[in-house]
Parts: C-alpha cells; sequence; structure tokens
C-alpha cells in the first residue's frame, strides 16, 4: 500500500511518501526560516508559506518516489493539533487531493505521528510510555497499543521547546532555540542550580510539567550579566533534562514500562540522547534527526496504520481543530465512523 502524507501543522510544509513494502521513497520538508527574524513562528506568514509552498513540495515527493498521484492508495494528513491557520492549509490540500483523484483520506494525529516516527526504524514492542518533547508539546503518554493512548500528564505552561526558544532569544542566539542551546550548552558547565520545577510533586501534577518559572529565572540571570552565555547555557539545559527525564522515570515505575519512546523536536537533543543512554532496566528509543522534526514521512505511516485498522478514509467533513488530546483522538475517529 502507498499512502501520501501531508504535514503542516506549524512553520514546516512537508510532503512524503510511504510505501508499506518498500518504506520512505521520499520526505520532502521545506522549513520556513523567515520566522527567524521575529524568533518565533508567526501564525499568519506560516499560513501564506505554506500556501506558496505547498504544490512545489508535492511535486518533488511525488518525483523524488518516482510515481504520480494516480500510484497513490490514500491521502493521510495532520488533522491537529497545531496553528489552525497551517493545519487548515495541509487539511485543505488533502481533501481536495482525496475528491480529485478518489483517494482515501485518513486524518492523522500529530502526537501520534511523531511517537510513530520511530516505528520507521525499528518495530518497538507495546506498551511503551512516550515522551513527547517539542516546540509545542511537552507529554508523557503511554501507549498500549496503536489507538489505545493513556494521556499521563503534561505542561501546565509553556512546552519545553517553546522554553528553549525563548531562553535562546533572551540570549540573542537565534531560531529555532534548540539547536543553538544544545551546542552552546557544550561549551559550558552547570554554574547555577536552576529548579527542576514539580519533580518531588506527588499530588494531582505528579506527571505534569511546568516550565515558565524555570524560564524566568533563567532570564533574570541573563539580565544580571554575571555568568557566561556558555554556563548558562548549559545550566538551563541541565535543569531541563533533569525533570524531563525524572518525570518520565516516575511514570515508568508507576505503571510497569521499562520501554520509553523519545518523539518530537527536543529528541535531537545531545544531552537528552546521553543521559538516556546512561540508565539501566530501561529501553529507550528515539528517530534519527531527519525524523524528529515536522515532517511527513511520520503522518504517511501512521495513516498506513490507520487504514489497516479500519479499511477505509473519512469523508471529506472532517475538520481541522487547534487543539485536541491524543488520547481522545481515537474516540473522535469511532464517532466519526459509527
Amino acid at each position: 500500500m502507498i499512502v501520501l502524507g501531508i504535514e503542516s501543522s506549524c512553520d514546516d510544509t512537508s510532503v512524503a511518501v510511504y510505501d508499506s513494502e518498500r518504506g520512505v521513497l521520499s520526505n520532502v520538508v521545506s522549513s520556513q526560516l523567515i520566522h527567524a527574524n521575529f524568533g518565533g513562528v508567526y501564525p499568519e506568514i506560516a499560513a501564506r508559506e505554506h500556501t506558496k509552498n505547498f504544490l512545489p513540495v508535492l511535486d518533488k515527493a511525488l518525483k523524488d518516489a518516482k510515481m504520480s498521484l494516480k500510484d497513490v492508495d490514500a491521502v493521510a494528513c495532520t488533522f491537529m493539533p497545531g496553528l489552525i491557520v497551517s493545519l487548515v492549509v495541509g487539511v485543505s490540500a488533502a481533501k481536495s487531493l482525496s475528491f480529485a483523484a478518489e483517494k482515501p483520506l485518513i486524518p492523522v494525529h500529530h502526537i501520534e505521528a511523531h511517537i510513530f516516527a520511530n516505528f520507521l526504524v525499528k518495530e518497538i514492542e507495546y506498551p511503551f510510555l512516550a515522551l513527547v518533547v517539542s516546540g509545542g508539546h511537552t507529554e508523557l503518554v503511554l501507549v498500549k497499543d496503536f489507538e489505545d493512548y493513556v494521556y499521563i500528564g503534561g505542561t501546565l505552561d509553556d512546552a519545553v521547546g517553546e522554553v528553549f526558544d525563548k531562553v535562546a532569544r533572551a540570549l540573542d542566539l537565534g531560531f529555532p532555540g534548540g539547536p543553538f542551546i544544545d551546542r552552546l550548552a557544550q561549551q559550558g558547565k552547570e554554574v547555577i542550580k536552576f529548579p527542576r520545577p514539580l519533580v518531588s510533586e506527588k499530588g494531582e501534577n505528579r506527571f505534569n510539567f511546568s516550565f515558565s518559572g524555570l524560564k524566568t529565572a533563567v532570564i533574570k540571570e541573563i539580565r544580571k550579566g554575571i555568568y557566561s552565555k556558555e554556563d548558562i547555557a548549559a545550566s538551563f539545559q541541565n535543569a531541563i533534562i533533569e525533570t524531563l527525564l525524572k518525570k518520565t522515570l516516575d511514570a515508568c515505575n508507576e505503571f510497569n514500562v521499562n520501554r520509553v519512546v523519545i518523539a518530537g523536536g527536543v529528541s535531537a537533543n545531545s544531552k537528552l540522547r546521553e543521559e538516556v543512554s546512561k540508565i539501566k532496566d530501561i529501553e529507550f528509543y528515539y528517530p534519527p534527526l531527519y525524523l524528529c522534526t515536522d515532517n511527513a514521512a511520520m503522518v504517511a505511516y501512521t495513516g498506513y496504520k490507520r487504514f489497516v485498522k479500519y479499511g477505509k478514509g473519512v469523508d471529506l467533513s472532517f475538520e481541522a481543530k487547534a487543539r485536541l488530546r491524543i488520547d481522545k483522538f481515537p474516540q473522535l475517529l469511532r464517532d466519526f465512523h459509527s
């Protein structure tokens, strides 16, 4: 089966072709570098760039895969969550292609696509815990099976990637901030013990995250001008990674799982990968770098898994939504198909 995947949830326009027998045949990503001028994603500009970039990206993806639209068996697209103005562009394109080519339309949740990007490299045994860390998301999800998700916790304020971006902006490093902080931290050392938010929490926020206060503490130190950028970056990054891993390991113990999938753009962080390599008795998985950030290959693959399960797509009335938790998505599909 051949699935065309479309991803436009934020500022990357991506189209990919996945073949269930041969794997990923193409995965074209057009990144909107214009947002570096603003230190963050400007939604209206993102939507305009998606509109401008989609057809060239689609054309290249099909050419790279050495096929035409008529060779595709289904069209999969990220329907939620994300910037609604960006999602609408990709969803509209997917619906148009589905209608014009008479191909099934398969909706994909952005978070589950990130999680199952790992399966493009290696099949992972269920159940496992998913730590999703990106510019817009910080979530812990227990994955019992495909479409059987239990939401454990998430950020109460800023997402981890968002905090990387804001600290990088305060340090005048550039956008996106994650790679800049990662490289700079390798040249510094932890000279400030920044707070590890909620790591000792045993109540209702035991598996939730909160990074807004940490962000404020870091920016205050930057403004003091006492420590070098390298040392601040190292101190900040250590606080982030320690918080993520302590929460994750606590969840592993609570739910008796010994497999963890790390997904999303922050899964590319070298310090995070270094630290998980030191942890014994837990199997950690994370995707290759080209599958960490937003891409359509993960959407196409997840769409393939959904089509195998249902044997059909949805009709064109299925709508994009800016926000919907991953554990609510399977029920939405079941309600729609019933």
